[in-house]
């Protein structure tokens, strides 16, 4: 990597910790922000009279901004300076969580969360990329295993925290409490975190394909949400067609552009390929249970949102717990078994989960498919980053990992907007528990059904072994791991993310 200044940071230096707060900090907004606002979603129905699209659009605001520009925020950073993007985009961050907690509608929120995706996408890339721009390159492990750590606390705590604010305060809290912590996170960043940059980077920014990436997501995210109600309305079929014509134009100027966002050659890999195919199917998967779970548990079960927050910690908790074990696995075994036999375990959990209708009592109805959900994203996630890595030549690390992360986002977004669609549910009207309770039966099995696909899909396409992990280089194996087992923003806006390392778009 190339940089202004040589990254000669060591561990246990007093600049080391002032990194390690200010990008701890500075992730950890975007994570406690993520992991509660699918829990807020009944409350802001009731609070705001608002009707399945609006909440849709609550969650899919968000994703789609950040899907569109994370890989230009990398960039950013590569040319700019990594410490004044990810300040920048923290600062954004908290201008946007301060209108979404003033918000007086449900639509005035969507514009603030839109608003908070750019922040997102302008501060995601540089926490792992000031990390490893800094440290001297022994140390990097420790640092990245460290930040991963305690960026997992910050996804633990998030739905209790977010739970509890909703129950005994204001919803309002959940967005509010990122101003005093991103007020930490710039002053010690702006005192303490040297810059850096690649001086080597050349090109201009692709700003046109984010324009298309944007156009296409977004057209295609409205036709979803609105055709659930009557697939002939002229303003669906309008959208579809700008979104079809938005992704030829995307195609197109990737291919004509000489520093593209997503450049189409990193296809020509066959794992790379099939391991995108796979993190599309998965993490659409993903997405539409956390979404329709908490759903289900509040207007159905009867589940406080603190209850609904709870809920899935089994999963966080078994992920920070097991994952970086999984990887130290698939660098012995290589990734196949693991990325077969980990969506096979996730549809089983989804399943069980079926189990969580009216008056669901959680020990019996939720745990045990909470768990062995848990379980199956737990071998899935950090050889699925792996091999999305491994596939790709060195010098295109950044843009594989960030063309990953894009990819799951958007498998989010899409997902999130095509659910009631699928199911029957009208985006309309306000939440009916009937109905909602019948929808979320034919949701969760289509659901087991894609996380199945994805693992008959790595069966069949995943080929190529990782590098045998020796005892050497297994502890600097499982920091990376863990890293990818941090959640990363559910389509949610955080569900148990796609691994950053390197951090996603960082060039060179």
């Amino acid at each position: 990597m190339r940089t202004v200044a040589g990254a000669d940071v060591q561990w246990g230096t007093a600049k080391a910790r002032w990194i390690l707060l200010t990008t701890i900090l500075g992730s950890s907004i975007a994570m406690l922000d993520a992991t509660v606002v699918n829990v807020a979603l009944p409350t802001l129905a009731d609070e705001f009279d608002a009707p399945l699209s609006g909440l849709q659009w609550t969650i899919n605001a968000y994703t789609l901004t950040l899907a569109s520009f994370i890989l230009v925020g990398g960039s950013l950073g590569d040319r700019i300076g990594r410490r004044r993007i990810f300040l920048f985009g923290i600062a954004w961050f908290a201008v946007a969580s301060l209108l979404c907690g003033l918000s007086q509608n449900i639509w005035q929120l969507v514009a603030a969360r839109a608003l908070q995706g750019i922040g997102g996408a302008l501060l995601t890339p540089g926490s792992l990329a000031l990390i490893q721009a800094s440290f001297v390159p022994g140390d990097r492990a420790r640092a990245i295993g460290t930040w991963a750590g305690l960026g997992g606390v910050a996804t633990l705590i998030g739905p209790f925290l977010g739970g509890f604010l909703i129950d005994q305060v204001s919803w309002r809290w959940i967005f509010l409490i990122n101003v005093p912590l991103a007020a930490v996170a710039l002053w010690v960043g702006h005192r303490h975190v040297p810059e850096s940059r690649d001086e080597l980077s050349a090109g201009h920014f692709d700003w046109l394909g984010a324009a298309f990436a944007v156009l296409t997501l977004g057209a295609g995210t409205y036709a979803l949400i609105y055709a659930a109600d009557d697939l002939g309305r002229p303003d669906v079929i309008v959208a579809t067609a700008v979104g079809l014509a938005g992704g030829a134009a995307f195609l197109i100027s990737q291919r004509r552009e000489a520093s593209p966002m997503v450049p189409l050659g990193i296809f020509s890999s066959r794992q790379f390929s099939a391991a995108n195919g796979m993190t599309f199917l998965v993490y659409a998967a993903l997405s539409a249970v956390f979404f329709i779970l908490i759903l289900q548990l509040q207007v159905v079960s009867g589940f406080s949102a603190t209850g609904a927050g709870l809920a899935m910690l089994p999963v966080t908790v078994l992920m920070l717990l097991l994952s970086a074990r999984a990887g130290v696995l698939a660098g012995r075994i290589g990734p196949r078994i693991l990325m077969t036999v980990g969506p096979l375990i996730c549809a089983g959990g989804v399943l069980l989960l079926l189990r969580a209708g009216p008056d669901a009592d959680y020990v019996t109805d939720v745990l045990p498919g909470a768990v062995i959900f848990g379980l199956g994203l737990s071998a899935l996630v950090a050889p699925l980053t792996a091999t999305v890595l491994a596939a790709a030549a060195d010098r295109f690390a950044g843009v594989a990992s960030g063309v990953n992360n894009a990819v799951a986002r958007a498998a989010g977004l899409l997902a999130v907007a095509g659910l009631p669609l699928l199911v029957g549910l009208s985006t309309d009207a306000e939440l009916d528990p009937a109905e909602l309770d019948s929808a979320f039966t034919k949701a969760m099995i289509g659901n087991a059904i894609l996380l199945a696909g994805g693992g008959v899909l790595s069966w069949f396409t995943i080929r190529t072994p990782l590098a045998t992990t020796t005892p050497d280089d297994a502890s600097d194996a499982a920091p990376i791991a863990a890293c990818a087992a941090v959640p990363a923003e559910p389509g949610q806006d955080r569900i148990p993310c796609l691994p950053c390392i390197p951090s996603p778009t960082r060039s060179g």
